[in-house]
């Protein structure tokens, strides 16, 4: 069978979460519950990096703006590792080159992490933390729902990560206008600040 359908889902995870991704592959693996999973995401020493930093993540995701920066620190990383999980499963089924697995499993986790770093730049527009909470655990419940699910059914859901993956986009574009007007805003602030240490800099000797 085709390791394509996982290797999409998994990068649409890897996108929002790819310490979630990594660590449940390897649960999964260790377990004995399925046997898609390759040796490599199983090792002791990658369960426990994955575990902490996903605790990290589990914290910074929730508290406002700490958020946003933890998303762009993490432009790269979600995708490399997207593209990394995505070689590795296809080099234990052998149905899909790697390199090809790897373009797939990363593209597709750029895009999902686009979505979700532009949207949490919109829910950071409210002024209260617990949206910032709400969807920081709906996409914890979601990507560990999908991926578990693509386990035994690939195919559905990898039809269902495509089909979020458009709904964010297409959620991210109504979004665009509200994030203009914060970065907008946070650029005048930014600029209001200049002035007085550029006048502070300026004083008489």
């Amino acid at each position: 069978m085709s390791v394509l359908p996982l290797v999409f889902t998994s990068g649409w995870a890897s996108g929002i979460n790819a310490y979630a991704v990594v660590l449940l592959f390897g649960v999964f693996g260790a377990t004995g519950l399925t046997d898609e999973v390759p040796a490599s995401l199983q090792r002791t020493d990658v369960l426990i990096i994955a575990g902490v930093l996903f605790l990290c993540e589990a914290v910074a995701d929730k508290i406002p703006y700490v958020d946003s920066i933890w998303d762009t620190v993490h432009t790269v990383l979600r995708p490399v590792a997207g593209a990394v999980v995505a070689a590795l499963l296809a080099g234990e089924n052998g149905s899909l080159p790697e390199l090809a697995a790897a373009a797939v499993g990363g593209s597709t986790a750029l895009m999902s992490h686009l979505v979700k770093a532009g949207t949490r730049m919109a829910v950071n527009t409210s002024p209260e933390p617990f949206s910032n909470i709400a969807v920081s655990m709906a996409e914890d419940l979601g990507v560990a729902g999908i991926i578990t699910f693509a386990l035994f059914h690939p195919l559905a859901a990898a039809l269902i990560a495509g089909t979020l993956l458009l709904l964010g986009i297409v959620v991210l574009a109504f979004l665009a206008t509200k994030i203009r007007r914060f970065l907008r805003r946070r650029a005048q602030r930014r600029q209001e600040k200049r002035p007085v240490g550029a006048e502070a800099s300026r004083a008489p000797w």
